[in-house]
């Protein structure tokens, strides 16, 4: 009879091992992989990231917010015109460089719209040129190799009794389930980032021509200040991920598993809030709001 129950231990206890180590060998499979090609992601302009929803907002922008840009470069360019008369004594005071003044800054204004596509993707040119670089600098592999300690770890397993090893079962399976969804959450960040970048873009135009005015051109300052904190965004996502890289490649497997395990789980989750707040943390240091 203590044969027969010794084996249904045995047992039991080979099967919660199983699964203890099934769920820490897949565990940071998900992580891993979107970590491993945030550089790539991040690295992107808005035009190789989705061809089609780029062309698709551009003609958006050209058909549909262009045309209503005009009317407002209008209104500004006259609006311009008015208050620089009336600033020279109602007209007593006028002189004829002011209006060539004047012509030049319409023709600055009229460049500036006509080239609006043209000078955002420059600023994400020069954002892909910083995030290329700085992939280049962070070195090290951010993926947690977990699977070359699983021997060691199935002995430290063997010794534990069954409420240990049920109670890691529930750990690893709950730790499992929140890994998988830090990946979904690092993929909402990375998506996130672009589309806020496409909705800029559908819209630049309207920013773009009150750039001349100095009552409106606020409007557009802080337009570009957005834009350049996006693509700036791009750079602090690859210091996440280095800082991420070293910690875990610092990282040791040790005999206490329900440390090692929220540890590690620690690390992801850090790893993910920091990538939430770096969108608000560029458009601070660029004054963007």
């Amino acid at each position: 009879m203590s044969a027969i129950f010794d084996s249904i231990t045995e047992f039991i206890k080979e099967f919660l091992i199983s699964l203890i180590t099934g769920s820490l060998g897949t565990m940071f499979d998900d992580v891993n992989s979107k970590v491993g090609t945030i550089a790539a992601d991040v690295g992107q302009t808005p035009q190789d990231w989705n061809s089609s929803v780029f062309n698709l907002l551009k003609n958006l922008s050209d058909t549909v917010i262009l045309p209503i840009a005009g009317l407002i470069i209008t209104f500004v360019l006259c609006y311009e015109l008015i208050t620089l008369l009336t600033e020279k004594n109602n007209m007593h005071d006028i002189d004829t460089f002011m209006f060539f003044k004047y012509i030049f800054k319409c023709c600055v204004a009229v460049l500036i719209l006509s080239h609006t596509f043209d000078i955002t993707m420059a600023i994400f040119d020069l954002g892909q040129y910083i995030v290329s670089n700085s992939a280049g600098v962070i070195s090290g592999n951010t993926s947690i190799d977990i699977s070359s300690a699983l021997t060691d770890i199935e002995t430290t397993l063997s010794a534990m009794g069954i409420g240990e090893l049920f109670l890691l079962v529930i750990e690893t399976s709950l730790v499992s389930l929140c890994m998988k969804i830090l990946s979904v959450c690092i993929t909402v960040v990375l998506f996130g980032r672009m589309i806020e970048i496409y909705m800029y873009c559908s819209v630049g135009p309207i920013p773009f021509a009150t750039m001349t005015n100095r009552e409106w051109g606020q409007i557009g300052s802080n337009y570009v200040k957005s834009l350049a904190a996006l693509a700036l965004q791009g750079f602090f996502i690859m210091v996440c991920v280095g800082i991420y890289a070293v910690l875990v490649n610092g990282f040791v497997v040790t005999d206490n598993l329900h440390t090692t395990i929220f540890t590690v789980a620690a690390y992801t989750v850090v790893l993910c809030i920091t990538l939430f707040k770096t969108g608000s943390i560029s458009k601070s240091i660029l004054s963007a709001h």
